[in-house]
């Protein structure tokens, strides 16, 4: 045992050698889990939604409608200004849209023409496409009503025609009103329904998505760069000195994978703690789950890198292909990304790899309520790579 204790501790003391060492192994990681978790909270509770400038040139009572529809949205903000400010605004404070309402809107509307309107949007902006649809509903909502209320005109025109244009457009604004009325109060159609979430669940938690996907991939890169380590000691011939004394292999192996391991719990630890006491984000009401899931990808993910250094060669092409590895099993995974963005196939074949089972046990955890019961098959398959990983690395194990 203290032999294995003394194996753990020099590796330890090794990989702290250089300082930038901190920078990957807290550093880093905090920063990004910060930046991206702070980012996903930029549209939480109390958000007034997106800013939309409107130009209304028109000044009509048609006009002011439709800015009243545009601002029943929960998604949009409207903001009425003059022409020059509403451009000078929209150029220096780089805003998603700006809505532009021209003169004789009102006149087309009455007449049954089309009326025009004319949206900026910021190139390559995911908000101005939400702008755009959001002003699409918003005319297509006024558009039934005044396409109602001039059906109704012309009958009555036909019926009887008007002493004068006022009582015309009297009419007009009574039809509309009771267009807009009896389509707000139109009975539902369709009945949208959802899974019961369990009480202790918010649904999806994008800062809990980006804090454990940060966390796995900040861990498991440095768990697969075990490789490199052992590529170190067989490079400088430590780990043949080392094997010449009484020391058996297994207890090297237990010393090194115990150093790893222990770092990798420790990091965990910060990465988790930062993100739930800094962060305020939900990791789940069932510690023992969080615990077996996180034991059960951190072996996994050192029995990889053993495998990897029972392979590789020198420690520049162990290094090389754990970073590569990382970065590739952290995106497919799910860690930057959820899941369900990915194409079903993709979906399907990610299961291969690790860090998509830790991903689904943490997110069956940190949003769908469920507790240990419930993620033992992840941890179970997590657990099962463990095994193999490390069956292959100590058959092909070797110190030269």
């Amino acid at each position: 045992m203290k032999k294995i204790f003394a194996i753990a501790w020099k590796d330890i003391r090794v990989r702290f050698t250089n300082r930038t060492e901190l920078l990957f192994f807290l550093i880093l990681p905090l920063g990004f889990t910060f930046i991206l978790g702070g980012l996903s909270f930029s549209s939480g509770e109390g958000d007034p939604g997106l800013a939309l400038l409107v130009v209304d040139e028109d000044a009509s009572a048609r006009s002011a409608e439709f800015v009243t529809v545009l601002d029943r949205s929960e998604s949009v903000r409207v903001e009425v200004l003059p022409r020059a400010e509403a451009e000078q605004r929209f150029e220096d404070e780089s805003l998603a849209a700006l809505l532009l309402i021209p003169t004789g809107f009102e006149q087309a509307l009455l007449s049954g023409q089309p009326a025009d309107l004319e949206l900026r949007k910021a190139p390559n902006d995911l908000n101005a496409l939400a702008l755009e649809q959001s002003v699409r509903a918003a005319a297509g909502s006024a558009g039934r009503a005044v396409g109602i209320a001039n059906a109704s005109l012309a009958e009555a025109e036909q019926l009887r025609p008007f002493a004068d244009p006022a009582e015309r457009l009297a009419y007009f604004d009574a039809g509309l009103a009771q267009a807009q009325q009896q389509l707000d109060s139109a009975p539902v159609r369709l009945q949208v329904t959802q899974p019961a979430i369990p009480s202790d669940s918010n649904g999806y938690d994008p800062g809990a998505q980006a804090s454990t996907g940060q966390m796995v991939t900040w861990v498991f890169i440095p768990l697969l760069g075990t490789s490199e380590m052992f590529a170190f000691e067989r490079a400088r011939g430590t780990l043949r000195r080392l094997l010449s004394t009484p020391t058996r292999s297994a207890t090297f192996l237990l010393g090194a994978i115990s150093g790893q391991l222990v770092l990798a719990i420790v990091q965990m630890a910060l990465l988790l703690g930062f993100g739930a006491w800094v962060m305020h984000i939900n990791l789940g009401s069932s510690p023992a789950g969080l615990v077996v899931s996180l034991l059960a990808f951190a072996l996994a993910a050192v029995a990889l890198g053993t495998t990897l250094g029972a392979f590789t060669k020198t420690e520049s092409q162990a290094g090389g292909l754990s970073i590569m590895l990382g970065m590739s099993m952290a995106l497919l995974g799910g860690c930057w990304l959820p899941l369900e963005l990915f194409p079903g196939a993709v979906r399907t074949a990610v299961h291969i790899l690790p860090t998509t089972w830790i991903m689904q046990a943490l997110t069956d955890l940190t949003m769908r309520g469920q507790g240990l019961v419930e993620i033992l098959p992840e941890a179970g398959v997590l657990f099962g790579f463990a095994a193999v990983f490390f069956v292959i690395g100590i058959w092909r194990f070797r110190y030269e």
